[in-house]
């Protein structure tokens, strides 16, 4: 699987929120996005919003293409494009990545890291119980 940049993920999920479409359909998402996360945070947040771009989109689209994440098919005088990778697959090698890099392949001490600094919620860690259980009934 290639590498993505941040950006490009970002184009990325918009499109697997609602494919095919168009570059507009996607620019529209993706500020949309961008508004709701702003209004989501505090007032001095507003100065931050990024806008996306006609030719930053379209851009990134093509890079997607030759990176095989996403293809495109012509309709009329408009490209429809549909990803190729599924979101869980591609979020599955970047999580294992990520553990692989910064915590050699063990998951214990990144959770250890989030318990510790108290970024664990009661929904998390039921998650966590259910997760641990299931594989426990799973694999004895």
């Amino acid at each position: 699987m290639t590498e993505i940049s941040n950006a490009e993920f970002e184009v990325l999920e918009a499109l697997w929120q609602n494919y095919p479409a168009s570059a507009n359909d996607i620019i529209a998402k993706l500020n949309e996005s961008a508004s709701s996360n702003v209004n989501a945070n505090s007032a001095d947040d507003k100065n931050q919003e990024k806008q996306w771009h006609d030719k930053t989109v379209k851009t990134l689209l093509n890079r997607l293409v030759k990176k095989q994440a996403i293809n495109f098919e012509k309709q009329q005088r408009h490209y429809l494009y549909s990803p190729l990778l599924e979101r869980e697959a591609y979020t599955l090698k970047e999580s294992t990545s990520l553990i692989e890099r910064m915590f050699s392949g063990k998951l214990a001490p990144l959770v250890a890291g989030f318990a510790k600094k108290n970024d664990l919620n009661k929904d998390d860690i039921n998650a966590l119980k259910s997760l641990i259980s299931d594989w426990e009934k799973n694999n004895d």
